[in-house]
């Protein structure tokens, strides 16, 4: 598997945890986007350091060769997925308290 394809079924799969399976539906509140928008900068920031400097590579055909804050756009895509699940455990767990 590529790094694409691995990057949309993390995708996939933390979209699922939060809408069918944990059902916390975050995806549908205002409160997220606007934690998330709070996120992405730093999330932009630690990945053009990390990539500027070569301290993390992608092989050309692993990845789709578009690049946002010089990394891949794959890496903010599963950035958003690990977030997403987080947070969707977070609010679970919370209201099964």
């Amino acid at each position: 598997m590529t790094y694409t394809q691995i990057v949309f079924l993390a995708l996939g799969l933390a979209m699922s945890l939060d809408l069918l399976i944990l059902k916390s539906a975050l995806l549908r509140k205002k409160a997220f986007w606007a934690s998330y928008a709070i996120v992405l900068p730093f999330q932009l920031l630690t990945n053009w350091w990390l990539t500027s400097r070569e301290i993390v590579t992608y092989g050309a055909n692993a990845i789709w060769g578009v690049r946002i804050a010089a990394a891949p756009i794959e890496d903010l895509v599963y950035g958003f997925a690990l977030i997403l699940s987080v947070l969707s455990l977070w609010v679970y767990h919370g209201k099964n308290q």
